[in-house]
């Protein structure tokens, strides 16, 4: 029910995506607390730090979201006028070939290739070419997100909160939010059609090393 909902507003990669972003930002702060001398880890205080560094990144993330949507459609708005003044049809199929290229897609009869091409240059003949604005849709999405990338910090500093061995409540977040990553991977292949458990460990994999370069660099 939950990713029904996410899904009429963001696509699955997006949404698993801000997932797997949020977590990194997360275990990449519980990773590098770690290296601290355990005199200096005051639980309390990296669980806010967690808490914040997620919730500003949400933040963030929406805004660039909100800008990229307005900007593509901004940018379909402007193709559709430079379409509808070129009067040269062999040349407005050009520019929608070039535009709406298929590669990397399924492969399609050349034919059917034309047709698609043909049937978009009539629908966009036809678009109302007003200048974009945000949409309902875009806000929620927004939203969304912000929700996705700040809840990816509550496996980490649950344990910071309810647990009296910070080293304890340390390695367990650190353990936690890794079985996240592989579950987040598992996800993925569901939607890719990809092997589940061969694409969690890569993502699970990835998403470690990530954290430990971001660690290493002192991110």
């Amino acid at each position: 029910m939950l990713s029904r909902f996410i899904g009429r507003y963001l696509d699955p990669s997006e949404s698993l995506l801000e997932i797997l972003f949020g977590l990194i930002m997360a275990l990449t702060l519980t990773v590098g607390a770690r290296l601290l001398p355990p005199g200096e880890i005051r639980p309390l205080e990296l669980a806010a730090a967690l808490a914040g560094c997620n919730v500003a990144w949400g933040i963030i993330d929406a805004v660039f979201y909100l800008l990229g949507s307005l900007f593509n459609r901004n940018r379909r708005v402007q193709f559709a006028r430079r379409l509808q003044a070129t009067t040269d049809k062999a040349r407005a199929i050009a520019l929608i070939r070039e535009e709406f290229a298929l590669e990397g897609e399924p492969p399609m009869r050349a034919e059917d290739t034309a047709a698609f091409h043909k049937s978009l240059l009539e629908m966009l003949r036809h678009a109302d070419t007003a200048r974009a604005r945000f949409t309902a849709n875009d806000w929620a999405a927004a939203r969304i997100i912000l929700v996705l990338v700040s809840a990816t910090a509550v496996p980490g500093l649950m344990p910071l909160l309810v647990m009296d061995d910070t080293g304890l409540a340390l390695r367990v977040a650190n353990a936690i939010q890794v079985v996240l990553l592989f579950g987040v991977g598992y996800r993925w292949a569901h939607y890719s059609g990809a092997n589940p458990w061969r694409t969690a460990t890569v993502v699970c994999l990835m998403g470690v090393v990530l954290v430990l370069i971001a660690v290493a660099l002192g991110g």
